[in-house]
């Protein structure tokens, strides 16, 4: 079973999410619908900008702990490192 870290994104890019699950396609499509949490409905988190795939639970929520106490400039970076048009990518999840 794969683990997956995610970052997700409003429409602007002003506002991001990061987290993790075990079916990327379902959260995404979760967010989309304003189920994410409160956090993502507030600011309409629903764009899946950046995910990366581990093999292990633990793995993955170590890399999101990591993410969340980077600065904002370098998640941005991160991000744009393979998605520098901010895409939604829940499409290419789709086929994961």
């Amino acid at each position: 079973m794969a683990f997956y870290t995610y970052i997700m994104a409003c429409n602007s890019n002003t506002a991001i999410y990061i987290g993790v699950t075990s079916d990327l396609q379902l959260r995404a499509e979760q967010h989309r619908l304003g189920k994410g949490g409160p956090h993502t409905a507030k600011y309409k988190i629903r764009k899946l900008v950046h995910f990366e795939v581990y093999e292990t639970l633990p793995e993955a929520l170590a890399r999101e702990k990591k993410l969340k106490r980077w600065r904002r400039v370098w998640k941005n970076a991160l991000i744009a490192k393979q998605n520098p048009i901010w895409a939604d990518l829940a499409l290419e999840a789709a086929f994961l």
